[in-house]
């Protein structure tokens, strides 16, 4: 944040959940942040979803099935993709899933991230019972892996490992397993709003790299989940998105619990 040369406003701290990072707002920013909602609420697309106040998701697998026929030439038709850069969706959490999709249903079509994927234009004719059906379907097929491209060169795999399950304190990196399980399944679901904390066990390393790259960079920024991202990308330099993504896809995939 800026420092400003006027005097300084009262501050409000809301204290996000998972690795306990703090947003630090001024009162003058959270007044033109409920405008900001206001207006959204009237246009009926909201600008921002807060995560950790979610109820659990609850929608038909063999329905979803029945809709995925367009899923299937990137996502394949089981949710194993057909390349790399696209996410495994097979086995993945139902609710993780369900609020990915709302995220690009909702999204501003100026959006620099969701203007950039065809995702957007796809999502936006989903009902919500369709969201809920395709999210149900891809989370109870059972995930397996494509066959990984060699890692890079430069990729070290046991400091991706390291990173993820200690972190690096000295340069302020915080360990993944904190809110992605110590078996990057998913934390244990103490609480329902965990269960919007995805899987990373096996996913491809492309597009591990993309999206930990896009949250360095601050985008997408539209649910609690997201910012908590950005925090936690900003410590990664390129080696480290590399090295954490390499070890992920290596791993085998399981069902999310």
């Amino acid at each position: 944040m800026r420092r400003s040369t006027t005097r300084a406003q009262p501050r409000i701290l809301l204290r996000f959940n998972g690795p306990g990072r703090t947003l630090a707002l001024t009162a003058a920013g959270v007044a033109a942040g409920a405008l900001l909602v206001s207006c959204a609420a009237l246009e009926g697309t909201p600008l921002f979803t807060d995560l950790r106040t979610i109820e659990p998701i609850h929608g038909s697998a063999s329905a979803g099935a029945q809709k995925s026929t367009v899923c299937a030439s990137c996502h394949g038709a089981d949710g194993v993709p057909v390349a790399p850069i696209f996410p495994r969706l097979a086995g993945q959490r139902a609710d993780y899933l369900y609020h990915r999709l709302a995220s690009f249903h909702h999204a501003d079509p100026k959006d620099p991230y969701y203007s950039a994927s065809p995702m957007t234009a796809l999502a936006a004719g989903l009902s919500d019972e369709d969201m809920r059906d395709l999210a149900t379907y891809f989370a109870s097929q059972p995930p397996h892996a494509l066959e990984p491209p060699p890692p890079s060169a430069s990729a070290s795999m046991d400091h991706g490992e390291r990173l993820y399950a200690q972190g690096d304190p000295e340069h302020g990196i915080p360990p993944c397993q904190g809110c992605h399980g110590a078996d990057a399944k998913g934390p244990p679901l103490s609480a329902t709003y965990l269960a919007a904390y995805p899987a990373l066990r096996g996913q491809n390393a492309p597009y591990l790299s993309a999206r930990l790259t896009n949250y360095r960079n601050a985008k997408p920024a539209d649910t609690s989940n997201t910012r908590i991202m950005h925090g936690v990308a900003e410590t990664l330099d390129d080696g480290a998105i590399q090295d954490i993504s390499a070890w992920l896809s290596s791993l085998s995939p399981t069902p999310s619990p």
